[in-house]
């Protein structure tokens, strides 16, 4: 089916956006990296314009919102990702599915069955199990017995960073909320036009507030032009699976979590990071508990 196969795409290109947001930002700050990323984006998306008005003044203000969630997501997303491996920043990108189904159950005011509420426990235990190979607390040295002061700060910055990648998790199931209720009423080139021109709108106003500049050599940063284009090609196929009548949410959702793969083995062929083996592990453990919670 060709929903299956768009959502496919998406999966597959979201897992390879996170290997080239890493590689861009070896060549530029997280915010340069941002901006321009967001304005090629825009850019892209202005096509739609033709087709993206006539909209009630209250779908506005949803979509500023919405935006505003992904404004905060990507800083942080982006600014942990500069950090961490990203094959274990890939893992924590499925918490999503968490928060997701949290919004489901309290503001959509969805059910739970016996087999969602195993599988959801099976994806908290897959992304606990992190913590067993790649601590986040305290070291102590082998010789003395003591606290590793080394250790522990990189520990502490570690854990700050991974919190960052959950708060963005947080904020991207917030704006998934928001594209659910809005989808019901506007058409997804409103929402995308609308979507990017306030993403545009919050950038200029933070460089406007933090003095932000841009160094030129962004335009030579060629993974930022292929984050643009990946990530306006994804959406646009997610829009479309979303738009087709026997396309269903809980199997896309599964789909979408292959980019999780990607991502992983983009951490050891590209960045050769250590540890996959037990990364792909985990990421199985989680991608288990998402079937599980789909078994009727």
């Amino acid at each position: 089916m060709i929903w299956i196969l768009l959502v496919l795409l998406y999966g597959v290109l979201k897992g390879l956006r996170e290997i080239a947001k890493k590689k861009a930002m070896t060549k530029n700050s997280v915010m340069e990296v941002l901006i321009a990323y967001t304005f090629l984006s825009f850019i892209f998306v202005l096509p739609e314009l033709p087709k993206a008005g006539g909209l009630e003044s209250k779908y506005y203000f949803f979509i500023a919102i919405k935006s505003f969630a992904v404004f905060l997501a990507w800083i942080c997303s982006f600014r942990s990702l500069k950090k961490l491996p990203v094959s274990l920043y890939g893992i924590l990108d499925l918490s999503r599915v968490l928060f997701a189904t949290s919004f489901g159950v309290f503001l959509l005011g969805e059910s739970l069955n016996a087999m969602q509420i195993s599988g959801l426990l099976i994806v908290c235990a897959g992304l606990l199990l992190l913590k067993f190979r790649i601590p986040f607390g305290k070291r102590k040295t082998e010789e003395t017995g003591e606290i590793d002061k080394e250790s522990d700060e990189k520990s502490k910055t570690q854990t700050l960073y991974v919190i960052l990648a959950l708060i963005s998790c947080l904020l991207n199931a917030v704006s998934g909320f928001l594209d659910k209720v809005l989808m019901k009423d506007i058409s997804s080139s409103q929402l995308q036009f609308w979507y990017m021109f306030f993403m545009i709108l919050y950038y200029a106003l933070y460089m406007f507030a933090s003095h932000t500049k841009v160094s030129l050599s962004v335009a030579k940063n060629q993974w930022i032009w292929i984050l643009a284009v990946m990530f306006i090609i994804g959406d646009k196929a997610l829009f479309i699976a979303n738009g087709i009548p026997e396309s269903r949410i809980t199997i896309m959702t599964l789909i979408k979590q292959s980019g999780c793969l990607i991502t992983i083995l983009g951490g050891y062929f590209v960045f050769k990071e250590k540890n996959i083996a037990y990364k792909l592990f985990c990421a199985s453990v989680v991608i288990a508990g998402i079937l599980v919670s789909m078994i009727h």
